[in-house]
Order: C-alpha cells, then structure tokens, then sequence
C-alpha cells in the first residue's frame, strides 16, 4: 500500500483508512451521519442530501466544526496520536479488500493504543 497520508502529512481517506477509523468517526461524527441517513432515506433525490453529506465529510476531515464528544475530531490528530497502528492496520485493510475478519490483531493494537473513548 502507498502511504497513508499525503504530502503534508493528511490522511487519505482510502477506503482501507476509513474503515480503519470507522468506529471512531461512528461516535464522533454520529450527528452528522444520522442525519445524513434520515435525508437519504426521506427523498430519493441524491442531489437533496449534498449538503448533509458534506457536513458527514467535514467532521471526518475536519474542514469544519464536529463537536465530538468534549474534542475536536481530526482524522489526522488520529492518525498522529496512532501512526504505526493505523497504518498497519489500514494497510491490512487495503491488503485483505476490507476484510475485518483478517485484522483483528492489527484492529486489537490500533485501539489499544488510540481507544474509543
């Protein structure tokens, strides 16, 4: 897998790399995702929900504000606070088409080291 993260150190929100994180951006982004969800499923008419969807994007890259719990949700001060886990467990993630069942160990150290809450 090519780095996960871009020239100025961001993330690359890589399929592998979001759902690496993707319990840590459920509960920190779970305002945003619901009501994404709620639009979504109230009108057919994807081009009504852009915005909500840009909001669920903003909180996961943090171009806007998320109120996540007490914090600020980054995906890249997660990323930092866990490099080495992250990567490898994103990069089993890449390697295995998403496949959580063949990275629960690299699953097991990513959130020993950065925990859910």
């Amino acid at each position: 897998m090519a780095s996960a993260v871009d020239a100025v150190g961001e993330p690359i929100p890589t399929s592998a790399v979001l759902m690496s994180a993707s319990k840590h951006i459920a509960g920190r982004c779970r305002g945003e995702n619901l009501a994404f969800l709620k639009c979504k499923k109230d009108d057919p008419n994807p081009e009504k929900c852009l915005d909500k969807g840009s909001q669920v994007t903003r909180c996961v890259m943090s171009l806007g504000s998320c109120w996540c719990w007490s914090a600020f949700f980054r995906l890249k001060d997660l990323h930092q606070k866990c490099t080495k886990e992250m990567d490898a467990y994103a990069g089993c993630m890449y390697h295995n088409t998403d496949e959580f069942e063949l990275c629960r160990k690299q699953q097991k150290d990513f959130e020993k080291s950065c925990p859910l809450s």
